[in-house]
């Protein structure tokens, strides 16, 4: 899983298993074995009645969470608040008016399939989306922290480039987890950190003695909840990003299009038999995965079968055909069009 997500849970474990980060900070076990014989004794009553059964394919495509079950984890700038001037803030909210979750998707691969340094792919993509020449100037020495995963790596180069193309004497320091991290961006030590909003604001919340439950699928909510946490940690937040990387669940193009769906709402429509869900252990018993699916969009499925979060045995069972639909993360440069 990725450092950020909590699989499955409100965004938990450990931050390092990056396969990509898994449901929520960033994780959760069961064998599958109870949740696939009930579910699989309850399908021919669910949707409209097509058979759905795994249909193989090169090319992964998300299906969208139209009832928001999933956090909402946009990409966040989060600065020290003895560093946050007016233009630095500016300068991070530019990108966050640019930044796309396809594009994540796309500079992920550029790096992880392709084999691109993260430090070139950062400066291609503010060579093609920033008005450098445009940006105002301000001063002074920024350290960026970047967690040990390709994209938080990627995204700390982009502040950094675009930051000294604003004035500022600008780098990118990998930090590693947040455990490291959120104290030395609180310390000062590191300036500026790339987060993600709801795990964010739940891990803050936490740190500050709360039940590190405010997050929900809501940017605009998550991001007032997490406003007065920054504030008492003495951090300062941008504004957040379309881009996010989050718990998703993912088909072969040629299921969605055999099946006519693009949504979770549309999958649960349509299909009344054959379905396979695939992800970790956990998934049969954590909110963000078999259950909430079944809560929120009324799917049923035959079986599950128990793979990773995110990583590549449930990505390759997807494209073999083995399951229906599987945990993804919404930024996986395995979701790039080929």
């Amino acid at each position: 899983m990725r450092a950020h997500t909590r699989i499955l849970a409100p965004l938990a474990t450990s931050l390092l298993l990056l396969g990509l980060a898994a449901c929520g900070e960033s994780g959760s076990s069961g064998t599958g074995g109870d949740a696939a014989e009930s579910s699989g004794s309850d399908a021919s009553a669910s949707g409209g009645g097509a058979d759905c059964a795994p249909v193989a394919g090169e090319q992964l495509v998300v299906l969208e969470d139209d009832q928001q079950l999933q956090n909402a984890d946009n990409i966040i700038p989060v600065i020290n608040a003895d560093a946050a001037d007016p233009v630095l803030t500016r300068a991070l909210d530019a990108v966050s008016a640019e930044l796309t979750t396809d594009e994540l998707i796309e500079m992920n691969a550029a790096v992880d399939v392709q084999r691109q340094s993260a430090e070139d792919v950062a400066a291609a993509w503010v060579e093609e989306n920033i008005d450098a020449a445009g940006l105002e100037q301000g001063s002074g020495t920024i350290v960026i922290g970047g967690a040990n995963f390709t994209e938080s790596t990627v995204l700390s180069n982009i502040y950094a480039d675009v930051l000294t193309a604003a004035g500022y004497d600008a780098s990118a320091r990998e930090v590693g987890n947040r455990e490291l991290y959120l104290p030395a961006l609180r310390e000062g030590d590191i300036q500026v950190f790339p987060e993600y909003l709801a795990t964010f604001t739940n891990e803050l919340d936490e740190s500050l003695g709360g039940q590190g439950d405010l997050a929900s699928g809501d940017v605009q909510a998550t991001l007032d909840a997490l406003r007065p946490l920054a504030e008492e940690a003495g951090l300062v937040l941008g504004e957040p990003s379309e881009a996010a990387d989050q718990n998703a669940f993912a088909v072969t193009q040629e299921f969605a299009d055999q099946v006519g769906v693009q949504t979770l709402s549309e999958l649960a429509e349509a299909c009344g038999s054959g379905l396979v869900l695939g992800g970790p252990p956990e998934c049969p018993e954590r909110p963000f995965c078999q259950p909430g699916l079944e809560e929120t969009y009324g799917l049923q499925f035959d079986e599950f079968r128990e793979l990773d979060a995110g990583g590549p045995l449930t990505k390759t069972a997807l494209q073999q055909g083995e399951i229906s639909v599987g945990l993804v993360f919404s930024s996986d440069g395995a979701l790039a069009q080929s």
